[in-house]
């Protein structure tokens, strides 16, 4: 109520950038000191554990937090005070990179969605792996999604995505392969079967030389058609790995209240919330159909209530991440959602 009311039309006021950097640094000054833990509770309220192992990982309960909010692995411990039973960070790139240009996030209110092109900007991964090697385990899941850097053609991309594993390898619980963003030029073309073959090979391979392998993700474009995300999915099995993500943003913008001449504004950029949620479904239906229960189902896409949960579990979701549905629900959502289960 109180960031419906008060917090949200507030920071509602600011460009979503702004909104979002406020935000995340408000939560980073809080998680230091026990009063602001307890303060950053208080605002999401009670959450109760209901276990379930994934991949191999025990999770306190199956929604946690998509990767995009936190890049930079700065406020998990405050993300985590809010409930979310695990949290990926990034996209992290191997090297700092700045992202697009600004302006480049954009709220559609009249669609519960955001429009965003900010092209993986984060500090790298060596950075966020210096970040997480100061975090208690016993906060929750953490997935570490990468991607290449904008400049590192997709020849050599292989190369970025090994860098990063190296770089986090001792701090994650499992890494997310991002090949599906629409932000970096050209990084969707990795979802050609030859070039998925190759990257999700080496990735498969290195993480298999660790002394301590993680479970890996693959995280899929939801602008494929039910064919190739089939196709995607599994070669993601026979290739070794242990999740599929379902999915990424559109860059579609079919069936929006806003006016067209108000998107064309927005220019590029991917489309994520309410409008997704439907294609994101079904999206983990085809999913699930293709690799049965050989390896897990991660739901992502238009996640706002208990039912969308639901939803995303009765296609076949293992687990359901949100990201839009917490900038529009604010702190209390994995509360307001499990209130709503008891009921």
């Amino acid at each position: 109520m109180l960031y419906s009311k008060i917090i949200r039309p507030i920071l509602f006021n600011f460009p979503a950038e702004t909104a979002h950097n406020i935000t995340m640094s408000q939560l980073e000054l809080l998680q230091q000191s026990s009063l602001g833990r307890l303060i950053i509770q208080s605002m999401g309220g009670p959450v109760a554990s209901n276990p379930i192992k994934v991949m191999g990982l025990d999770f306190k309960h199956p929604v946690g937090l998509a990767a995009g909010l936190d890049k930079d692995a700065k406020a998990i411990r405050g993300l985590f005070q809010l409930g979310f039973s695990h949290i990926e960070v990034g996209t992290l790139t191997p090297r700092p990179q700045p992202g697009n240009e600004k302006p480049r996030l954009y709220r559609l209110k009249e669609d519960q969605a955001l429009i965003n092109r900010m092209g993986f900007n984060n500090e790298g991964s060596i950075a966020a792996s210096k970040r997480l090697l100061k975090r208690d385990k016993s906060w929750g899941i953490v997935g570490g999604n990468i991607g290449r850097n904008k400049l590192t053609v997709n020849e050599n991309a292989v190369d970025d995505y090994l860098l990063s594993m190296n770089h986090l390898r001792d701090v994650v619980d499992y890494f997310t392969i991002n090949i599906s963003s629409p932000n970096t030029p050209g990084l969707r073309d990795l979802q050609h079967e030859k070039a998925l073959k190759r990257l999700l090979e080496a990735i498969y391979q290195e993480n298999k030389s660790f002394n301590n392998p993680k479970p890996l993700t693959v995280k899929i474009s939801p602008d494929l058609s039910k064919d190739e995300i089939q196709s995607i999915s599994r070669l993601a099995v026979d290739c070794g790995f242990n999740g599929v993500i379902g999915t990424n943003t559109t860059i579609g913008r079919t069936g929006l209240k806003i006016s067209d001449r108000t998107i064309e504004k927005m220019g590029n950029g991917g489309l994520s919330g309410r409008p997704l949620s439907k294609r994101s479904t079904d999206a983990v239906t085809w999913i699930k159909e293709a690799v049965k229960d050989s390896v897990a189902v991660i739901g992502v896409g238009g996640v706002f209530t208990a039912q969308d949960v639901l939803d995303k579990t009765n296609a076949g979701a293992d687990l359901v991440q949100v990201y839009s549905g917490f900038v529009f629900n604010g702190p209390s959502m994995i509360h307001d959602i499990q209130r709503a289960w008891r009921k």
